[in-house]
């Protein structure tokens, strides 16, 4: 098939180059002329792992292109993806302005038949919504389907690749056929495409998000109450992730969420509920435990040290999660503007994040070429983001980097009983009393 994807973003660069990879015909389109030059240039706007490689050969291939014009993209195109950001308003809404300027772009460019698909995260009702701007400037005939996507950042194109389930919301069997063959690939070892209406694919990608992130505001508050009653969250969650109709996934007590997704569908599910008529408890509850957690390694630190002015911290882990350089929400950003604010300085390292760190941060965090320059005269490390690097450090080195041997794990990775063995006075999330 022919394809167009506009927006050349984290969703619709990996879309455009899986179905690339599988043998489709694809141009990419993006306004920001400066993406597309470095993608023609062979590299990438941003970090995923795999992603490189895939973009690379398929460009050389033929079978993938960027432009900045959808004009050049829409014409013969049997499907077009429109992948733009839904960034949030203040009251946690998405913004549709960038998805209905697409729209009616490509009404304009449309030269026959095509399925437009949504797969920017939209509320319920933006098919609608497309439909009626493309019907607005064009005769031809057209489809509008929604296909959410569930790609984790750090796995996308395995994601995309092996899906455990395709959403397609769809308006006509035409629109069902083409979307069926062309997911077809993707679905031969009897992972379902989950045919649908438009409006149930639209509300199934924010309630999925919502359930994963009410898991991890509730196993943080189990984490607190953990701490409280002296009790191990990691003996809780694993006589909670074993009984099979709760599994593991998304137990882990840590620092709070971030990313592009959880906080964003979260605050727009509210939006919506608000607009129905409907008060999300669950959902606010769930947003504000997470803010308050992002907040509980420096209310630990605060406790140890008492004042913090004039300490010197080192922070390992800057990205939301590891394998990407997505610093969006990331519990990161609220620790060190709470450690700076109270008078400390903060050396920081991420493995893949730095450069997009020093942007979010400014120059008043040192942002260091490896882990141990930042643990270098440190009053303490904090361990936020659980890079494989970070899992197993030498720990006698550590001790000897460090002003003082104190280590805050926000994500539970070290051992609690080797560290203090070692030496170390270790708080983690949820071990008991800390």
């Amino acid at each position: 098939m022919k394809i167009a994807v506009i927006g050349t973003g984290y969703v619709g660069l990996v879309t455009g180059t899986c179905f690339a990879e599988s043998g489709h015909q694809v141009t990419c389109v993006d306004k920001d002329p400066r993406k597309i030059e470095i993608l023609e240039s062979g590299r990438l706007p941003i970090y995923e792992p795999g992603l490189d490689e895939l973009v690379k050969r398929n460009a050389r291939d033929g079978r993938l292109a960027f432009t900045t014009r959808v004009a050049d993209a829409v014409p013969g195109a049997e499907v077009i993806f429109i992948a733009v950001g839904t960034p949030p308003g203040e009251d946690g809404s998405a913004d549709l302005s960038y998805v209905l300027a697409a729209a009616e772009e490509i009404g304009r460019a449309l030269t026959g038949y095509a399925v437009v698909v949504n797969k920017s995260t939209v509320p319920v009702g933006s098919a609608d919504r497309v439909t009626a701007v493309i019907a607005s400037v064009t005769s031809e005939p057209f489809d509008v389907a929604s296909n959410p996507e569930f790609l984790k950042e750090g796995a996308a194109v395995e994601d995309f690749m092996k899906p455990d389930r395709v959403v397609v919301g769809t308006p006509s069997e035409r629109a069902r056929a083409v979307m069926g063959e062309l997911y077809g690939p993707f679905v031969r070892v009897e992972q379902p495409i989950l045919f649908m209406d438009t409006r149930s694919a639209e509300l199934t990608k924010y309630a999925a998000n919502a359930m994963l992130a009410t898991r991890i505001s509730f196993m943080n508050d189990v984490a607190a109450l953990c701490e409280r009653m002296g009790a191990d969250v990691d003996a809780v969650r694993r006589g909670m992730g074993s009984d099979k109709r709760i599994g593991f996934p998304f137990l882990f007590p840590g620092v709070g969420y971030g990313g592009s997704c959880f906080p964003k569908d979260v605050r727009a599910l509210l939006s919506m509920g608000r607009a129905a008529g409907l008060d999300f408890d669950l959902l606010r509850a769930v947003e504000r435990v997470n803010e308050k957690q992002k907040q509980v390694l420096l209310q630990k630190a605060q406790r140890h040290f008492g004042s913090l002015a004039g300490k010197r911290f080192a922070v390992w882990g800057l990205a939301f999660k590891p394998r990407t350089d997505d610093m969006r929400e990331a519990p990161s950003i609220s620790l060190i503007e709470g450690l700076t604010g109270a008078g400390a300085t903060v050396a920081a390292h991420d493995p893949v994040a730095s450069e997009t760190a020093r942007q979010v941060l400014g120059p008043h965090v040192e942002i260091t070429p490896d882990a141990w320059a930042a643990a270098k005269g440190a009053d303490a490390l904090f361990l936020v983001t659980e890079w494989s690097e970070f899992r197993m450090p030498d720990l006698d080195r550590l001790k000897a980097t460090l002003r003082q041997p104190v280590l805050f794990d926000g994500r539970n990775i070290w051992d609690a009983g080797r560290m203090r063995a070692a030496g170390f006075t270790y708080y983690g999330i949820g071990r008991g009393k800390s």
